[in-house]
Protein backbone atom coordinates (compact mmCIF):
# COMPACT_ATOMS: atom_id res chain seq x y z
CA UNK A 1 0.00 0.00 0.00
CA UNK A 2 1.26 3.38 -0.77
CA UNK A 3 2.64 5.48 1.42
CA UNK A 4 0.44 8.25 3.50
CA UNK A 5 0.33 10.45 6.21
CA UNK A 6 -3.28 10.23 6.98
CA UNK A 7 -3.47 6.54 7.06
CA UNK A 8 -0.23 6.49 9.65
CA UNK A 9 -2.14 9.44 11.68
CA UNK A 10 -4.84 7.12 12.43
CA UNK A 11 -2.88 3.76 12.18
CA UNK A 12 -1.20 5.51 15.53
CA UNK A 13 -4.40 6.53 17.09
CA UNK A 14 -5.75 2.84 16.44
CA UNK A 15 -3.00 1.56 18.00
CA UNK A 16 -3.04 3.19 21.38
CA UNK A 17 -5.15 1.95 24.73
CA UNK A 18 -9.26 1.98 23.65
CA UNK A 19 -11.03 4.18 25.68
CA UNK A 20 -14.82 3.44 26.05
CA UNK A 21 -15.21 6.98 24.29
CA UNK A 22 -12.84 5.74 21.30
CA UNK A 23 -15.69 2.37 21.43
CA UNK A 24 -18.72 4.90 21.40
CA UNK A 25 -20.82 5.96 18.25
CA UNK A 26 -20.12 9.75 17.09
CA UNK A 27 -22.60 12.01 15.93
CA UNK A 28 -22.30 11.12 12.52
CA UNK A 29 -22.58 7.30 12.78
CA UNK A 30 -25.75 7.56 15.27
CA UNK A 31 -27.51 9.87 12.11
CA UNK A 32 -26.98 7.06 10.01
CA UNK A 33 -27.77 3.74 12.22
CA UNK A 34 -31.27 3.64 11.91
CA UNK A 35 -31.38 3.69 8.19
CA UNK A 36 -28.93 0.55 7.57
CA UNK A 37 -30.49 -2.51 7.07
CA UNK A 38 -29.67 -5.95 4.71
CA UNK A 39 -25.85 -6.12 3.08
CA UNK A 40 -23.81 -3.06 4.55
CA UNK A 41 -20.18 -2.20 3.23
CA UNK A 42 -18.80 -0.14 5.84
CA UNK A 43 -16.21 1.89 4.02
CA UNK A 44 -13.13 3.52 6.54
CA UNK A 45 -14.81 2.07 9.61
CA UNK A 46 -11.93 2.57 12.16
CA UNK A 47 -12.61 0.89 15.19
CA UNK A 48 -15.72 -0.76 13.89
CA UNK A 49 -17.95 1.06 16.26
CA UNK A 50 -20.93 1.55 13.00
CA UNK A 51 -19.90 -1.43 11.75
CA UNK A 52 -20.78 -4.07 15.23
CA UNK A 53 -24.04 -1.03 15.93
CA UNK A 54 -25.30 -1.95 12.25
CA UNK A 55 -24.53 -6.08 12.98
CA UNK A 56 -26.51 -5.93 16.46
CA UNK A 57 -29.46 -4.49 14.23
CA UNK A 58 -29.28 -7.18 11.84
CA UNK A 59 -27.02 -6.17 9.20
CA UNK A 60 -24.13 -8.09 7.41
CA UNK A 61 -21.04 -6.15 7.44
CA UNK A 62 -18.39 -5.95 5.03
CA UNK A 63 -16.28 -3.48 6.85
CA UNK A 64 -13.18 -1.99 5.34
CA UNK A 65 -10.23 -0.06 6.20
CA UNK A 66 -6.66 0.96 5.15
CA UNK A 67 -5.63 1.20 8.74
CA UNK A 68 -3.90 -2.18 9.89
CA UNK A 69 -4.52 -1.61 13.59
CA UNK A 70 -8.16 -0.81 13.08
CA UNK A 71 -8.08 -4.01 10.88
CA UNK A 72 -7.28 -6.33 13.25
CA UNK A 73 -9.38 -4.59 15.73
CA UNK A 74 -12.26 -5.23 13.90
CA UNK A 75 -11.39 -9.23 13.47
CA UNK A 76 -10.51 -10.03 16.56
CA UNK A 77 -13.69 -8.41 18.45
CA UNK A 78 -16.04 -10.11 15.35
CA UNK A 79 -14.86 -13.34 16.06
CA UNK A 80 -15.11 -13.34 20.33
CA UNK A 81 -18.78 -11.27 19.71
CA UNK A 82 -19.66 -13.96 16.79
CA UNK A 83 -21.05 -10.85 14.99
CA UNK A 84 -21.78 -10.47 11.02
CA UNK A 85 -18.82 -9.08 10.27
CA UNK A 86 -16.44 -9.88 7.69
CA UNK A 87 -13.14 -7.31 8.44
CA UNK A 88 -10.07 -6.45 5.39
CA UNK A 89 -7.66 -4.38 4.96
CA UNK A 90 -8.02 -1.85 1.29
CA UNK A 91 -6.54 1.30 -0.02
CA UNK A 92 -9.90 2.56 -0.43
CA UNK A 93 -8.08 5.19 -3.42
CA UNK A 94 -8.13 2.34 -5.78
CA UNK A 95 -11.56 0.58 -4.72
CA UNK A 96 -13.13 -1.45 -7.11
CA UNK A 97 -16.62 -3.22 -6.04
CA UNK A 98 -18.06 -6.07 -8.25
CA UNK A 99 -21.57 -5.81 -6.60
CA UNK A 100 -24.13 -4.07 -5.12
CA UNK A 101 -25.15 -3.50 -1.49
CA UNK A 102 -28.05 -2.40 0.77
CA UNK A 103 -26.28 -0.05 2.24
CA UNK A 104 -23.29 1.65 2.17
CA UNK A 105 -21.43 3.83 4.45
CA UNK A 106 -18.25 6.26 3.98
CA UNK A 107 -18.15 8.33 6.98
CA UNK A 108 -15.06 10.55 7.51
CA UNK A 109 -13.33 8.88 4.88
CA UNK A 110 -13.60 10.83 1.42
CA UNK A 111 -11.71 14.08 2.55
CA UNK A 112 -8.46 11.86 2.86
CA UNK A 113 -8.12 11.60 -0.75
CA UNK A 114 -7.46 14.24 -3.12
CA UNK A 115 -10.73 15.68 -5.16
CA UNK A 116 -10.43 13.98 -8.13
CA UNK A 117 -10.03 10.43 -6.34
CA UNK A 118 -12.55 11.39 -3.92
CA UNK A 119 -15.10 12.24 -6.50
CA UNK A 120 -14.27 9.05 -8.10
CA UNK A 121 -14.52 6.96 -5.54
CA UNK A 122 -18.16 8.53 -4.22
CA UNK A 123 -19.38 8.24 -7.84
CA UNK A 124 -18.27 4.33 -7.39
CA UNK A 125 -20.17 3.83 -4.26
CA UNK A 126 -23.09 5.20 -5.02
CA UNK A 127 -23.21 3.10 -8.32
CA UNK A 128 -23.16 0.34 -6.16
CA UNK A 129 -26.76 1.21 -3.79
CA UNK A 130 -29.42 -0.99 -4.68
CA UNK A 131 -32.27 0.45 -5.68
CA UNK A 132 -33.91 1.17 -2.44
CA UNK A 133 -30.79 1.65 -0.85
CA UNK A 134 -29.17 3.94 1.35
CA UNK A 135 -26.18 5.74 0.95
CA UNK A 136 -24.33 7.45 3.89
CA UNK A 137 -21.59 9.69 3.44
CA UNK A 138 -19.87 12.35 5.79
CA UNK A 139 -16.82 14.74 4.79
CA UNK A 140 -15.05 17.47 6.14
CA UNK A 141 -16.49 20.51 4.06
CA UNK A 142 -14.85 24.22 3.08
CA UNK A 143 -14.26 26.34 6.65
CA UNK A 144 -12.59 23.54 8.12
CA UNK A 145 -9.17 24.60 9.40
CA UNK A 146 -7.83 21.70 11.38
CA UNK A 147 -5.46 20.32 8.95
CA UNK A 148 -3.02 18.02 11.49
CA UNK A 149 -4.92 14.64 9.79
CA UNK A 150 -4.20 15.42 6.58
CA UNK A 151 -1.55 14.19 3.95
CA UNK A 152 -0.59 17.92 2.26
CA UNK A 153 -0.50 16.53 -0.93
CA UNK A 154 -4.20 14.12 -0.37
CA UNK A 155 -6.96 15.57 1.17
CA UNK A 156 -10.21 17.41 -0.23
CA UNK A 157 -12.34 19.87 1.33
CA UNK A 158 -15.70 19.68 -0.38
CA UNK A 159 -17.87 22.35 -1.05
CA UNK A 160 -21.07 22.41 1.12
CA UNK A 161 -23.45 21.04 -1.14
CA UNK A 162 -21.70 18.79 -3.15
CA UNK A 163 -22.71 15.75 -1.43
CA UNK A 164 -26.32 17.10 -1.94
CA UNK A 165 -25.45 17.77 -5.80
CA UNK A 166 -23.90 14.30 -6.09
CA UNK A 167 -27.41 12.81 -4.87
CA UNK A 168 -29.84 15.38 -6.47
CA UNK A 169 -32.82 12.94 -7.49
CA UNK A 170 -32.27 10.66 -4.18
CA UNK A 171 -34.70 10.59 -0.94
CA UNK A 172 -32.98 12.65 1.57
CA UNK A 173 -33.22 10.65 5.12
CA UNK A 174 -30.67 13.01 7.16
CA UNK A 175 -29.00 16.37 5.55
CA UNK A 176 -26.61 18.53 8.23
CA UNK A 177 -23.91 20.61 8.43
CA UNK A 178 -21.80 20.62 12.12
CA UNK A 179 -18.69 22.72 13.31
CA UNK A 180 -16.49 21.27 16.28
CA UNK A 181 -13.80 23.00 17.87
CA UNK A 182 -10.83 21.70 17.09
CA UNK A 183 -7.13 22.08 18.87
CA UNK A 184 -5.28 25.57 18.32
CA UNK A 185 -8.58 27.81 17.94
CA UNK A 186 -8.99 25.60 14.62
CA UNK A 187 -12.71 24.30 13.33
CA UNK A 188 -13.95 21.22 11.91
CA UNK A 189 -16.75 21.77 9.56
CA UNK A 190 -19.15 18.23 7.87
CA UNK A 191 -21.12 17.55 5.80
CA UNK A 192 -23.68 14.78 6.16
CA UNK A 193 -25.80 12.81 4.21
CA UNK A 194 -28.01 9.82 4.46
CA UNK A 195 -29.71 9.20 1.39
CA UNK A 196 -31.93 6.52 -0.44
CA UNK A 197 -31.74 5.62 -3.75
CA UNK A 198 -34.89 5.24 -5.86
CA UNK A 199 -36.82 2.08 -6.38
CA UNK A 200 -36.15 0.58 -9.81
Amino acid sequence: MTANASIDFFDRQFRQPLTQAALELNPFERAALPHLQGELLDCGCGLGNLAFAAAAQGCRVTALDASPAAVEHVARRAAAEHACIAAAQADLRDLVLDRDYDAIVAIGLLMFFDCPTAQRVLSHLQAHVRPGGVLAVNVLVEGTTFMDMFDPQQHCLFAPDALAVQCRGWQVLHEAISEFPAPRDTVKRFATLVVRRPAA
